[in-house]
């Protein structure tokens, strides 16, 4: 076994990524304090050419050197939007036909295994402050809830963490498991 050169990973150029067909994941992060979470949710939504990403609330904005140092060019790649109420996007969102899911642990919530996706469906995901999670208002404005399964005695994953773990299951399920 080698490790592949960069030149050998087919990376697409900015213009490329723009062009390309996006997967119908929204990303929604609503009072995200840190700006290295900003920047790591950013180069997930690179990875899995992600649709968009609002920042909401006091979630900081690029171009922001914290944020660069770990979204590694992502911020020029994935389509993003600030907007100050992330109800208001949930709600535009909603209207625009996407089906929109707080990420969090509520009553009723399906758990992330058993979540199923629709075809030709677009998602709408959203995403917490570090320390309360995703606003109570916010919930149950939401189309629904997903929980990630957790097992030990924290029941707290880090949000770019929970990010990389949902949106990879979406992008898993609307890719190869239908």
């Amino acid at each position: 076994m080698r490790k592949l050169e960069n030149s050998e990973l087919d990376r697409k150029s900015i213009e490329d990524f723009k062009q390309s067909e996006k997967t119908p994941i929204i990303i929604v992060l609503d009072d995200i304090r840190s700006l290295h979470n900003i920047g790591s949710v950013f180069r997930t939504a690179d990875a899995f050419l992600i649709e968009k990403i609002y920042l909401c609330g006091i979630t900081a904005t690029p171009p922001n050197k914290e944020i660069h140092k770990t979204a590694l060019g992502a911020t020029e790649t994935v389509a993003w939007e600030h907007h100050k109420d992330v109800l208001e996007v949930i709600q535009n969102l909603k209207d625009e036909k996407a089906t929109v899911l707080a990420i969090e642990q509520v009553e009723s919530a399906v758990f992330l295994q058993d979540f199923t996706i629709e075809k030709d469906k677009k998602y709408a995901l959203v995403f917490g402050n570090e320390v309360f999670g995703v606003a109570q208002e916010a919930v149950e404005l939401c189309d629904g809830c997903i929980e990630i399964p957790q097992l030990g005695t924290k029941h707290s994953l880090n949000i770019s963490v929970s990010a990389g773990i949902v949106v990879w299951d979406l992008f898993k399920k609307m890719k190869w498991n239908l």
